[in-house]
């Protein structure tokens, strides 16, 4: 097109200059320029017309500079999008490109080269003018049409400082906006335009790109790539220059250069964009077929000194390494799909690039492993997880199969990339079908790979290695499951001196690492492993006692380090083989006790120095932190347990002379408390915090302290102190020596270590008039004689109220002493002294800041002091604490109301109104962690003012869930305070007295339920606190009143209701949480956490454990108990009617299907408690149920119930028949239900000795279910037919007459079935599924079956497995000893998830994905009519139609022109599916293939094959037209019909073309119509099976409406 109009230019003139000036002329667009262009080129080509040589170049070069250079710098300020009103930027740069190529056509024609030089000149100038701002680009084209025509020699240092800008803008301007656009002109025009002119250019700008130090970020690196991609033929030799070695050796080779590899490997691995990476396989891919067709020898220089070579090339081995770069293109080129189903199949291709990479003869690298790494981070970046972590297990599975050489790489590849892809938690999920708490694979594998890895590594490497390792997981904060299972990995590698202080140091930070997460049990197990990491990996030479004990402090003992664990045991062998090995401080000095091992000179100079009073105190000192005595206190146990190691039986006394000498400088100090008033305060407080911790840390986990010799030695010294330190703290509680802030921490020191001494004499017997006797009493005289003086009015000096605040804790702490110790009762039930003040006193009572001379001493205290506000929050507190002992002791006499007393002696408890005013007024005012005692003083007072005062009790039910609702479920003081709620609005008192008078409250306890449940959703946890409290509490009262005793429960029935169907769908990662403690709890006691921290039971599952266990208890001849299950069980009816009606369609696992499956499991709980009167009441609603499109779990359960009530009830027999006389349309997705029930008759006449009669009906029933069209109902009308018959045969029953054949024949049809199809492997199936073949309705009748083995054998998700084991470890409700239904005693608990899923068809409920394999199948069986089975495929179709009891269609479908067996196996289908009358195919050979087979899915067996060969067609086709047939061509021709148009006539013959060549022209002569489908796409065809398939179903479609046949049965399309 181009040359035919440069040709008619140039015949319109003779004197190009005259076409050159006109076209010069005029508005500078597109078109014109581009003709200028074609001109220019065509005068070059052919030489001037017209004209001279001279005067050609003087018109060339005035188009130059009169035009195109003009045209080009007003292009050059003419932003993109901008105001300017000149051309847009699309059609600009259409101008732009036109011009530098006439530009260029200029510089030729002129003939010199100082035009080219001129220009290039100029527009370099203007270039750099303008870089970086916008307008670069009309330089850029005027170089790059110039560039060609310089001179290497003579224009050298012009063609550098060419090159030079170039790069500048491809390399340095920003990575978006102009900045980009102007890059890529220049790497797409300019570069390879100076690449031509070789020589400088090429090397400047090769010099640049190799020099050391440039940019590497993913921005800079694409860049880079984009440059490399421009001159790729210029930096790699061309395969022709091997006669030219001079020529090839002046350029630049990029394959030599270590560089340029790392810039591909960079674009490879970390470029972001794909373009990019396409780029860097170009260039590989380039290189590779340079290397292959040089035939050269070549090798980069390695970039380390001894590794191996990024590239090299070898004639000898051109094979194998073409084979390793094909695969290795392959597997990066695939990884752009980012599908897993893609990028595994090609996955074992990276096992033989470790093949290839690995010298079998040295075992050193031949290609160096950043090459793989590269695949393996373009994986780990992937937005695709699944992809991830197929990457991350396919590279930790590496060192199962082979062992690589080590690679300096390799390792920074593990602590870099590798490491930062196992921080997703998503990646240590469980596999599919991978029980519960069976472990992370993921995390299995991380420790294979890890305790591999390290123990090939060299012994000079492993320490660094593993100090960067562990480094490395301090410098993120990780979540729960991967630290977790990193901290396990290296708990197992194997024990080696790998690390010294600095690797001591990061597991500390680890350790502190691991706090962040709120998952108790996960943060505990990975302080364990981390422990055991230390254990294993220190080198104890190069660590000190000192630092072991400051890294065992960063372990919390109350979550892994706890006494009497196997982790502290552990940890005191590993101290006793290693005492003597530890590194001795420069600073140690000699304790003089040679005979004592270093552990034990240790810690005895540690206590010795911890005791000592620091030169440093003042008066008014700070209480010291707690970190030293706990410290102390853990080293001195660890030395005695130690010490226990040592010791046989015969010398336990050693062990008491060991701790004695440890503890003699404490108790010295505790035994001079009384007499010594000039004792520094420092050293009191140091020694009483070491007690306290002693006492603490000493009791060990998981077992009785009784039989611990530590303790009870403990118990003994501390008892031996209890006189000096009693006396001591009530010298410091009671004579205003307490005056201070900072004396407030000491007061709480001094009652902590009061109460622990009250709890040791309790514990070995409580004797009136001992030590400690003798300080409860004048300490509480004290405290309330202090009070009393402060109440006179004195000043408010900080003083005087320090002392106050002191003496109302005191008092609180005798008052919970007494509370919880009923052997330290000081007084009768009479009000005394103290009873009267605590009732007296002035309730939320603010304390007055100390006066203004005094507040500077109170500020100048640090800020870690409590400010007043708190102090004022604990004061209240204690006086509430004070006020809920004195209502407990007296609530027999708090009254109703208040007018009943007139004259009250305890004002508080006399006048509970008031009381219950100030609870209020204090839960307004108090910080969430105090309201404790405030709650407990509520429970008291509610139940007796419920019916007076009831809007004052809905008031104080709606502050107290104000004050939980307003809590996160993390904060420690949550759950304490939502037990004290709960036991509070929840008490059996309360909710029988609102159900009794039904008034607000009754429907704000509601409210609050509801409000609970639905909180429970995100703080998992809270419903169970709730269910259990009213379940046991519901339980005591069922024991202490006979008939009445549920009666209230009644009225909260919703609770239970909501209980047994409560459960969340948790998110993936709550799932993955739930799994991984599962995993930790299953550990046993071989991970420490779980005996140190308390199981709370809050998983979800325990609500409906809790339920159930409750449910199990109830007596049915107790009528509140059956009046409550009744009620219960009608309500979980309605539930289910309320589900199926809300959702008609719902999904395999969802919600919906997880509630109904659920209510069944309930139902099914209660079903023994239900007699013949209730069960008349909701008969009707079970048998409604079953004609629900269920689910296959639940279908079972509602099975099981009717069977179960049939067995137990026969009397229900004609209700069961009479769901068989339904219409279709209720049958036809349910009939199977009715029919799985049949198939277990033998159980439901165990008990009716005529059992005639109920053959002869179910047999009558059956058969007339095995004729249905349905493939799925004929198969469980066959299996319940063969059950009942067998019956029959076993009983003798010989009175059926005629059905005796017709039942025998059917029965051998279906045993004797012909045919490799799936249609005989489903009968097998359905015979050995388990609810036919092994479960038992009633020996299988037990909580398991119900709760584990059903729900796991019928494929619902793990999530509704509940094992047995919870149920027995729930402890709160108790079960009786005798009860037997836990286990189920068959064998159904060991079968496995079968392949049969029972789901009708025309269900649209369930997700395809889940469905087994053979399920997709839509088959149907032989009718009992067809006596023998006839395998002529040549039968006359009609006969055989009528013999496989179909329906007559008139469709004919021709395929004889079809060659694949894929596509005549899924016509056959389709065909059988529809209903078509025949199949013609080319040869009935077809059917015998196994592809045809795999798609047809033995339709053929039920659908008439003829046989016509190609050239049959013709005559075949006249014949069928002779008989009234419409023959219809699928062709796309002039004439053709859309198929949504055409009426199909009943008798029609449908001709299908051929995969490529479609329908001959000899056969289109006999069609009668061509229809084509109507399309959209750009593809004008479709696949011959789908075009066929869509015919087909509009012929079926229109030939349905038109018989009105709208009740045929729907078909599930797979």
């Amino acid at each position: 097109m181009e040359w035919v109009l440069a040709e008619a230019l140039l015949s319109q003139s003779r004197d190009p200059r005259v076409l050159l000036g006109t076209l010069c002329r005029g508005e500078a667009s597109a078109e014109r320029v581009e003709t200028l262009r074609f001109l220019l080129q065509r005068l070059e080509d052919e030489g001037a017309r017209g004209g001279g040589a001279s005067a050609l170049r003087e018109a060339a070069r005035e188009v130059a500079a009169g035009y195109l250079v003009p045209l080009l710098r007003g292009l050059r300020g003419c932003p993109a999008g901008g105001s300017d009103p000149r051309p847009p930027a699309r059609h600009r740069r259409r101008v732009l490109r036109a011009a530098g190529a006439a530009l260029r056509c200029c510089a030729r024609l002129a003939g010199g080269p100082q035009l080219a030089a001129a220009l290039a000149e100029e527009a370099l100038g203007d270039l750099l003018a303008v870089w970086p701002a916008s307008g670069a680009e009309a330089a850029v084209e005027v170089l790059a049409a110039v560039g060609p025509c310089l001179r290497p020699c003579e224009d050298g240092p012009l063609l550098e400082r060419v090159a030079q800008a170039a790069l500048a803008v491809a390399l340095d301007g920003d990575e978006a906006g102009p900045a980009e656009d102007a890059a890529a002109l220049v790497a797409g025009r300019l570069l390879p335009a100076l690449g031509q002119s070789g020589g400088a250019a090429l090397r400047a700008v090769w010099g640049r790109l190799v020099e050391p130090g440039t940019p590497s970020g993913p921005g800079r690196v694409g860049r880079r790539l984009l440059v490399l991609s421009a001159l790729a033929e210029k930096l790699l030799p061309e395969p022709g220059a091997d006669c030219a070695p001079r020529a090839r050796e002046a350029g630049p080779d990029a394959r030599r250069c270590w560089q340029f590899w790392r810039t591909v490997q960079a674009g490879l691995a970390r470029a972001e964009d794909a373009l990019t990476r396409k780029r860097a396989r170009y260039l590989l891919q380039r290189a590779v077929e340079v290397s292959a067709e040089l035939g050269a020898d070549c090798t980069c220089a390695p970039q380390e000194r001894n590794g191996p070579s990024l590239f090299w090339w070898s004639e000898k081995r051109k094979d194998e390494l073409l084979k390793f770069w094909e695969n290795y293109i392959l597997i990066m080129e695939t990884l752009e799909g980012n599908q897993i189903h893609v990028i595994k199949p090609v996955l074992p291709k990276l096992n033989s690039l470790f093949e290839y990479a690995v010298s079998e003869e040295n075992g050193h690298w031949l290609f160096h492993p950043s090459w793989h790494i590269c695949i393996y981070k373009r994986m780990f970046e992937s937005e695709n997880k699944i992809l991830t972590k197929e990457g991350v297990i396919h590279f930790l599975e590496l060192y199962e199969a082979k062992v690589l050489p080590f690679s300096l790489e390799l390792s920074e590849f593990i602590i870099g990339p590798l490491m930062d892809a196992l921080s997703e938690s998503s990646l240590y999920s469980r596999s599919p079908g991978q029980p519960i708490g069976s472990g992370s694979p993921l995390g299995l594998k991380l420790q294979k790979f890890l305790v591999t890895y390290i123990s090939l590594l060299p012994e000079e490497i492993k320490s660094s290695f593993l100090l960067k390792f562990i480094q490395k997981m301090t410098s993120r904060h990780w979540c729960a499951v991967p630290i977790l299972f990193l901290s396990k990995a290296l708990a197992n590698v194997p024990r080696c001196k790998a690390l010294g202080i600095e690797g001591l140091l990061a597991l500390r930070d680890v350790l502190q690492c691991t706090m962040i997460t709120h998952q108790i049990l996960l943060r505990g197990a990975a302080q364990c492993y981390l422990l055991q990491t230390a254990m294993n990996l220190v080198d104890v030479e190069k660590v000190s006692l000192s630092d072991i004990s400051t890294f065992l402090m960063s372990l919390r003992q109350e979550e892994s380090l706890g006494r009497g664990t196997s982790l502290w045991t552990e940890l005191c062998d590993w101290l006793h083989v290693n005492e003597s090995c530890f590194r001795q401080p420069s600073t140690c000095s000699s304790i003089g006790l040679h005979e004592t091992s270093s552990l034990n000179a240790y810690v005895k100079n540690l206590v010795q120095e911890y005791i000592k009073s620091p030169a440093w105190e003042r008066e008014n000192c700070f209480m010291p932190d707690w970190f030293e005595a706990r410290l102390v206190a853990m080293m001195v146990l660890l030395a005695v347990d130690v010490e226990g190691m040592k010791i046989q039986y015969s010398e336990k006394r050693r062990t008491q002379n060991v701790l004695r000498i440890f503890l003699d400088p404490l108790l010295d100090a505790l035994m001079k408390f009384g007499t010594n008033a000039y004792m520094p305060l420092l050293k009191t407080d140091r020694c009483l915090q070491l007690l306290v911790k002693l006492l603490h840390t000493c009791l060990l986990k998981g077992s009785s302290t009784q039989d611990d010799e530590v303790f009870t030695l403990l118990q003994n010294f501390v008892m031996s102190t209890t006189e000096s330190i009693s006396e001591f703290i009530l010298r410091r509680l009671t004579m205003n020596e307490l005056s201070s802030i900072s004396d407030l921490d000491r007061c709480h020191l001094y009652l902590m270590v009061l109460t622990e001494l009250i709890n040791i004499h309790v514990k070995v017997g409580w004797k009136r008039g001992n030590r400690i006797w003798r300080v409860i009493s004048p300490l509480k005289n004290a405290s309330i004689r202090h009070l009393q003086e402060m109440d006179s009015g004195q000043e408010p000096t900080l003083g005087r109220q320090i002392q106050r605040v002191v003496s109302m804790a005191a008092l609180a702490m005798v008052c919970e002493a007494i509370d919880q110790k009923p052997e330290l009762q000081l007084d009768s039930l009479d009000a005394g002294p103290m009873e009267r003040f605590l009732s007296s006193l002035q309730l939320n009572q603010t304390l007055q800041k100390p006066h203004t001379e005094e507040q500077s001493s109170f500020f100048e205290e640090p800020s870690s002091s409590q400010g007043w506000g708190k102090i004022v929050a604990q004061y209240i507190h204690d006086q509430w604490v004070c006020l809920s002992f004195l209502l407990k002791k007296y609530h027999t006499l708090i009254p109703a109301s208040e007018g009943e007393v007139r004259e009250p002696i305890l004002p508080a408890v006399q006048m509970p109104i008031r009381t219950l005013q100030s609870a209020l007024d204090a839960l307004a005012v108090l910080p969430s962690d105090q309201v404790l005692p405030v709650f407990h003083c509520m429970k008291i007072l509610v139940p007796k003012l419920l019916t007076s005062s009831e809007s004052l009790c809905i008031e104080s039910f709606d502050m107290a869930w104000k004050v939980i609702s307003s809590l996160s479920n993390t904060q420690l003081i949550f759950w304490s305070n939502l037990k004290a709620f709960v036991q509070f609005v929840f008490d059996t008192k309360v909710l029988t007295i609102a159900a009794k008078i039904k008034g607000q409250a009754y429907f704000k306890i509601k409210e609050i339920m509801y409000k609970i449940i639905e909180m429970s959703a995100i703080k998992t946890g809270v419903f169970n606190m709730l269910i259990s409290y009213c379940c046991r509490s519901w339980i005591v009262s069922a024991s202490n009143v006979s008939q009445e005793s549920l009666s209230s429960a009644k009225n909260y029935s919703e609770l239970v209701l909501e209980a047994c169907i409560f459960g969340t769908v948790f998110r993936r990662d709550q799932r993955l949480i739930q799994d991984v403690q599962t995993f930790i709890e299953n550990l046993g006691h071989d991970c420490a956490a779980n005996v140190v921290i308390e199981n709370t039971k809050r998983e979800d599952h325990y609500v409906r454990i809790c339920a159930v266990k409750f449910l199990c208890l109830l007596d049915g001849s107790n009528m509140s108990h059956k009046l409550f299950m009744e009620d219960l069980a009608i309500k979980l009816l309605d539930k289910d009617e309320l589900v199926s009606k809300s959702r008609t369609r719902y999904y395999v696992n969802s919600q919906q299907h997880r509630v109904k499956n659920r209510i069944w499991q309930t139902l099914l709980v209660l079903f023994p408690r239900f007699d013949q009167n209730f069960l008349n009441r909701i008969i009707d609603k079970i048998f409604q149920a079953g004609f629900i499109n269920n689910q296959a779990s639940i279908k079972y359960f509602i099975e099981w119930i009717i069977i179960l009530i049939l067995h137990k009830f026969p009397q229900f027999l004609p209700k069961f028949w009479d769901c068989f006389s339904y219409g279709e349309e209720n049958l036809k997705t349910s009939i199977c239900t009715f029919l799985s029930v049949l198939s277990h008759l033998d159980i439901i006449t165990q008990n009716i000795p005529e059992k005639k009669l109920i053959l002869k009906q179910a047999l009558i029933i059956v058969l007339q279910w095995c004729f249905n069209h349905n493939f799925s109902i004929r198969l469980y009308a066959l299996l319940a037919l063969k059950k009942i018959w067998g019956m029959c045969k076993t009983m003798h029953v010989e009175e059926f007459g005629a059905l005796t054949s017709v039942i025998e024949s059917s029965l051998n049809q279906v045993e004797n079935m012909h045919g490799a199809g799936n249609a005989k492997k489903n009968w097998q199936r359905i015979q050995e599924h388990f609810f036919f073949a092994t479960f038992h309705p009633l020996k299988d009748y037990c909580l398991e079956t119900i709760f584990y083995i059903l729900p796991r054998l019928s494929g619902l998700v793990e999530d509704e497995w509940i094992a047995i084991g919870k149920f027995t470890s729930f402890t709160d409700i108790p079960l009786d000893a005798g009860f037997q239904w836990y286990l189920s005693p068959t064998q159904l608990c060991e079968l496995k998830p079968g392949d049969w899923a029972q789901q009708d068809i025309g269900s649209n409920s369930g997700e395809a994905d889940n469905q087994s394999e053979w399920t997709d199948v839509q088959k149907k069986i032989i009718p009992w009519k067809n006596n023998v089975p006839d395998l002529d495929l040549e039968l006359v179709f009609q006969d055989r139609a009528a013999k496989l009891g179909k329906s007559i269609s008139r469709l004919i479908v021709v395929a004889s022109l079809i060659d694949k067996p894929t596509n005549l196996g899924g016509l056959c289908r389709t065909c059988e599916v529809f209903g078509a009358s025949v199949l013609i195919v080319g040869s009935l050979q077809c059917v015998q293939d196994k592809q045809f087979q795999h798609l047809s899915v033995s339709a053929e067996q039920w659908l008439p094959l003829v046989e016509v060969k190609p050239p049959q067609l013709v005559d075949y086709l006249q014949q069928k037209k002779a008989e009234g047939y419409t023959i219809i061509g699928v062709e796309q021709t002039a004439k053709s019909l859309d198929l949504t148009q055409y009426c199909f006539p009943e008798k029609s013959l449908l001709l299908l073309g051929n995969e490529r060549e479609g329908i001959p022209a000899n056969l289109i002569q006999q069609l009668d119509v061509c229809v084509e489908i109507p399309q959209q796409g750009i593809i004008r065809s479709l696949n011959v099976h789908v075009s066929g398939a869509l015919l087909i179903w509009e012929y079926t479609r229109q030939q349905l409406l038109k018989h009105g046949d709208t009740e045929s049965g729907r078909l599930s399309l797979i």
